[in-house]
């Protein structure tokens, strides 16, 4: 019986490989020549640093064109509040690896409304979606990529 999975994962040395070309960008931009900024990447969350608030947006814009050229969906990133102290601004990202039980409730309620004839389960982070035919697994995952739900979704282990 053909299946798939349905999972959130972001390869981390892809994300590494980003933080390193933002780091290498940031150093020879015009406007940040003197200015004590800067990416960091450590227990798979991204901090930013910076004088001000706004230098923080720029940053920001560097790393999601770095996540993007990579093909890192940048719904990934999870921002943290903007953290002041003395003359430096701090933001950290987390990253978002796997689908939460509200989300996979989602999916699987999507599927259902869908009414193709498939059957969903949840399995930790992750959803199996199993039918009889390839085409209506492939009906769902056209389907799935279509709706928006704020995860970077990606579908894993097709078994034929």
């Amino acid at each position: 019986m053909p299946s798939f999975d349905v999972v959130s994962e972001v390869d981390f040395q892809e994300v590494r490989n980003a933080v390193d070309q933002a780091v290498r960008e940031l150093g020879t931009r015009f406007d940040f020549k003197g200015v004590d900024a800067g990416f960091e990447l450590a227990d798979e969350k991204i901090r930013l640093h910076a004088q001000e608030e706004f230098q923080l947006t720029q940053m920001l814009d560097i790393l999601r064109d770095k996540l993007t050229r990579r093909e890192i969906d940048t719904r990934a990133l999870d921002p943290g509040e903007v953290e002041a102290s003395g003359k430096q601004k701090r933001q950290q990202f987390g990253l978002k690896q796997g689908i939460d039980k509200e989300a996979s409730r989602k999916i699987v309620k999507l599927i259902k409304d869908a009414k193709v004839k498939v059957q969903s389960q949840v399995q930790g982070d992750q959803v199996r979606i199993t039918g009889k035919k390839r085409d209506d697994l492939q009906q769902v995952i056209a389907m799935l990529k279509k709706v928006d739900l704020d995860l970077p979704l990606s579908f894993t282990n097709f078994r034929d």
